[in-house]
Order: C-alpha cells, then structure tokens, then sequence
C-alpha cells in the first residue's frame, strides 16, 4: 500500500453481511472506515487484536462485556484483547472509524466489493 492514497480509491472489503470496510493498513495498526448498513448485526465475536472507534455518522448500539450503550456521532469506544462484543446499527446505518492493534491480518482474505467498471457504492465521506 501506497503511503499517501484518498479514501475513494481504496478498496471496500466484506468483513461481515452488511459492513463494508476500507483501511489504511500499517505495519503494528489497523485504521478502517466501516460503513454499516441500516439494522446491521455484527455478531458477538471477539480478537486478540485492541480496538478503539468513534461514530463519524448514525447510531451504533455497542456491547462491550457487560456495558451497553447507544453512541450517535462523537460516541468512543475501547476494547481490550479477547473482550467479547457486539453492535447493532439504527434505521439510518452507520459510518464509524476504527483502530485496531497488532494490524488485522486476517482481513486479508476478505472479498472486495465492487469492480473496476461498477464501483461500490459507498457512504462516506458524501461527495460535494
């Protein structure tokens, strides 16, 4: 991966029905603009990898262990190694940024979404 590259001409990856992802991948960290579609579901799961995010746009409800909350845009988020969570999108979906440490190595498998001649269409950042 180039060092210097705009968001729209990253690649969206699949990590789960319903989310699509595109990332800055670095050697020890993981930065991902995930865009979650209205009343998404990303299972309860858990990765030895550290997570922390914030809401750009919508409303994600987030379980993290035992804590639950709905977070709108500015809402944060940590998670510890192994924690297990959970999160659930509003009717409007959701565009949130996430960071993970070590780097998600194993989201190089994921499949991309789109073509060369048919774009993803995605959410974020809206065009002007």
């Amino acid at each position: 991966m180039p060092n210097l590259v705009d968001l729209a001409d990253m690649t969206p990856i699949q990590v789960w029905d319903s989310v699509v992802v595109r990332r800055v991948q670095g050697e020890k960290l993981t930065l991902a603009i995930v865009e979650l579609a209205p009343n998404a579901i990303v299972p309860e799961h858990r990765h030895a990898n550290e997570q922390c995010g914030l809401v750009i746009e919508g409303e994600v409800r987030f379980r993290i262990g035992d804590e639950e909350r709905l977070l709108g845009p500015g809402g944060t988020w940590r998670i510890l190694g192994d924690t297990p969570h959970q999160v659930v999108t509003g009717p409007e979906g959701a565009v949130v940024i996430d960071v993970f440490a070590p780097a998600r190595a194993d989201w190089d498998d994921r499949p991309t979404v789109g073509t060369a001649d048919e774009p993803a269409e995605l959410v974020w950042p809206r065009a002007r």
